[in-house]
């Protein structure tokens, strides 16, 4: 192995996400987790956008349930009813949670159309296409409701009536989703070009929230198979060029080309923000939490017992990569307000630069990392809501690399992570450019990053901004 003399930026990336998931986001992030997929936090992206009548949202979005196979018919996959998904917002110095959206999915099994046929989709009271998102011929339908709870009160924002479309089972069933080669259709840069089954899905609630839940396309893109095999050198190869820095070549895997995630999310008017302590900072953060089932003697089965939460994210990468694997499931029981005190030693003490300057004979610093620990704890996402709608994704002026690429907003700020997330953002050679450059960041700055440079679906330009969800019968998952 030959050393990486220029991996300075690797420290600096790091510096901006939450220590211990560096590299998957947070797809495998703790053992208990990995046991319960759907239940399991994938990624969280926040940021500000326009409301359509000239006002600003907080736009929040998470993807759960990794790894989705979209041909694993014929259940394919759906929320589970004895999860709770939340949204939190939070103080963004403390971590305290003062404000929280909680969304409930009907059953699992729900009342069939035609309950005497195998398929889910295209069989049910008509055989054939599903036309409209519930139709007669989407045979099973799960729907769900959102509640808000601030200082201990709670409000319904909707009954349990809003549908989540249908997953992408291919061109036969699902047409609207893809092309005439069965190909899903992304990228929609209005409201009037996203697909029916998506635009369906978006709900208008009262004051000026707008929520949706549905299957999308995992919009996370790093090539973790050879980060977790300790940094293979395909990860920082840059054909011994280094002017352009590390990693930046593009030739590297994404390990997560070709699958689909859950998504749920939310447009908060900033008007519902201000009694939030920090305000117009906030923090954002989201959680699964489980119940008990129990089984009645006729073999049905209802909840026991209350919420008990399993899952967390704020930041990208933080528990996955940055959290010792003892405290890993610890994380996940806790919430922000108690990182400082349980979790901060791990920003402090960067075992990612002690492992590539080990392997690669590099002399990044491991200690002392106030930098990261400034970024990471407590793990909430940062946003900072008074500044203009942020670039999108395939917008002019978008960067991946937020301020490292030069994208910043008016006020100077960077236009992505670590200010909130944006859908595109990569995050991994963000985070490696800052392990290889902190605490200092002495310029040049020296980007560092994985030879991934992009998502394999577009994104949509407007809510619900995930990528249309890949088709069952046509992705493809090698490079």
């Amino acid at each position: 192995m030959k050393p990486i003399r220029n991996l300075l930026t690797l420290t600096c990336v790091l510096a901006m996400l939450p220590h211990g998931k560096l590299i998957a986001a947070s797809h495998s992030d703790a053992a208990l987790i990995k046991q319960d997929p759907q239940a399991n936090i994938t990624d969280v992206y926040s940021f500000i956008g326009a409301d359509g009548n000239g006002g600003k949202v907080l736009n929040v979005v998470v993807h759960v349930r990794p790894f989705s196979e979209p041909g694993d018919g014929p259940f394919y996959d759906r929320f589970s009813d004895f999860a709770l998904y939340s949204i939190h917002i939070a103080n963004p110095s403390t971590g305290e949670t003062e404000l929280t959206y909680n969304f409930n999915f009907s059953s699992v099994t729900g009342d069939l159309k035609n309950p005497n046929t195998i398929f889910q989709y295209g069989v049910g009271t008509r055989i054939g296409s599903i036309e409209n998102i519930g139709d007669d011929a989407q045979n099973y339908v799960q729907t769900y409701g959102v509640e808000m709870e601030r200082s201990k009160s709670k409000e319904s924002l909707s009954d349990m009536t809003r549908i989540v479309p249908p997953p992408n089972v291919g061109e036969n069933v699902t047409p609207h989703y893809n092309d005439e080669n069965g190909v899903a259709v992304s990228g929609a840069t209005t409201a009037e070009e996203l697909d029916i089954y998506t635009s369906q899905a978006i709900y208008p609630l009262p004051r000026g929230y707008r929520v949706f839940a549905g299957p999308r396309e995992d919009g996370f893109y790093a090539d973790t198979p050879a980060i977790f095999d300790l940094f293979a050198s395909r990860v920082l190869d840059n054909n011994g060029n280094l002017a352009d820095g590390l990693g930046q070549d593009g030739d590297g895997v994404d390990g997560f080309k070709g699958y689909n995630v859950l998504a749920y999310g939310i447009q908060i008017p900033l008007t519902e923000l201000q009694g939030v302590t920090g305000f117009p900072t906030v923090g954002v953060y989201a959680s699964v939490s489980r119940s008990n089932r129990k089984f009645n003697g006729k073999g049905r089965i209802k909840q026991n017992g209350k919420f008990i939460q399993v899952n967390r994210m704020g930041n990208p990468l933080f528990n996955e990569l940055l959290v010792g694997s003892v405290d890993k499931d610890l994380y996940n029981r806790t919430t922000p307000d108690v990182d400082a005190e349980l979790f901060a030693k791990y920003a402090l003490t960067s075992e990612v630069a002690i492992l590539i300057n080990t392997l690669y004979g590099t002399e990044f610093v491991t200690t002392n990392r106030t930098d990261l620990r400034g970024i990471f704890i407590p793990d909430v996402l940062r946003v900072n809501t008074s500044t203009e709608p942020v670039r999108l994704s395939g917008q002019v002026g978008f960067n991946r690399l937020s301020f490292l690429g030069g994208d910043n907003t008016q006020s100077g700020g960077p236009s992505g992570w670590p200010n909130g997330r944006r859908f595109g953002d990569d995050v991994v050679d963000i985070a490696l450019t800052a392990i290889a450059n902190g605490p200092s960041y002495t310029p040049p700055i020296t980007p560092v990053g994985d030879n991934v440079d992009s998502n394999d679906q577009e994104f949509h330009q407007v809510f619900p901004y995930s990528a249309t969800p890949h088709a069952g019968t046509t992705n493809r998952k090698d490079p």
